[in-house]
């Protein structure tokens, strides 16, 4: 990391539009190295957008995102990527008709300094298929490293996404709704498999599950109509009148009264 930077991922006065429509509106965010943050908002605040600015699927309108200190707005996704940055998206976009195994092997290959060759055999390739069964083990899909991704069930389609988005090594992760679609019983397991691949790492995911949001954020961001109203520990986001006005009021009672039932 930059020894001028104390930030894992900062947006600067970030704007973005489309046409005429603001969507991004001067959104500002400081993320420390290792910290879990959740930016939460109503339908159409900007949330994916601002996943897709800060992994450059698009482009800036005007302002500045840098990941380690170092620019990286107008860089490419793979460009992005290779500086440390991974994300995953709402709709799983896996290799369906590859096994596990190989839809994770394919994800660590490039990290490994392995490029396109037509006369390596991959199964030679001893130090990536290592890493490929350590992550298999991490996000415990290590008993169905055969199958085909497509007959895989939905909460296992999304492990095997985060396993791909992590595979690669990167110290930054993005996880769009990772849990959208899942029981309750699902969503806890989930949570736990979240925390334990990325310790260590700086997450920032998008949720709107508020029970995933205070369990899992060391802090919150609010975005609302494109801009950053509130960024804070999950206490004093609860707590913060005008987040509650602009977004969460009786979205927070409920899991006020959820979390006071256990």
């Amino acid at each position: 990391m930059s020894a001028a930077s104390e930030y894992a991922v900062e947006l600067l006065d970030v704007h973005k539009s489309f046409g005429k429509t603001q969507i991004i509106r001067g959104a500002r965010l400081q993320v420390r190295p290792g910290e879990r943050v959740a930016i939460i908002g109503p339908n159409g605040a900007g949330k994916s957008t601002l996943f897709n600015l800060i992994s450059g699927r698009f482009g800036l309108s005007s302002g500045e995102i840098r990941l380690n200190g170092q620019r990286i707005d107008g860089l490419a996704p793979f460009e992005v990527n290779r500086l440390g940055l991974s994300r995953s998206f709402q709709v799983s976009n896996l290799f369906t008709r590859l096994s596990v195994f190989e839809n994770i092997r394919c994800a660590v290959l490039w990290s490994m300094g392995y490029r396109y060759s037509f006369w390596q055999r991959l199964s030679q390739l001893r130090d990536a298929n290592e890493r490929a069964e350590e992550v298999l083990q991490m996000i415990q899909l290590h008993k169905r490293r055969d199958h085909l991704a497509m007959n895989l069930t939905y909460a296992e389609q999304r492990a095997l996404e985060i396993g791909i988005t992590i595979a690669g090594g990167a110290e930054v992760i993005l996880l769009d709704e990772p849990t959208a679609g899942m029981s309750k019983s699902e969503t806890s397991r989930f949570v736990q498999l979240i925390r334990d691949v990325t310790a260590g790492k700086t997450l920032l995911t998008v949720e709107h599950d508020m029970g995933v949001v205070f369990g899992l954020a060391d802090r919150i961001a609010v975005l609302v109509y494109g801009e950053v109203i509130a960024f804070d520990t999950p206490e004093k986001v609860r707590a913060n009148p005008k987040v509650q006005e602009a977004y969460l009021g009786s979205v927070l009672a409920d899991a006020q009264a959820a979390e006071a039932r256990h």
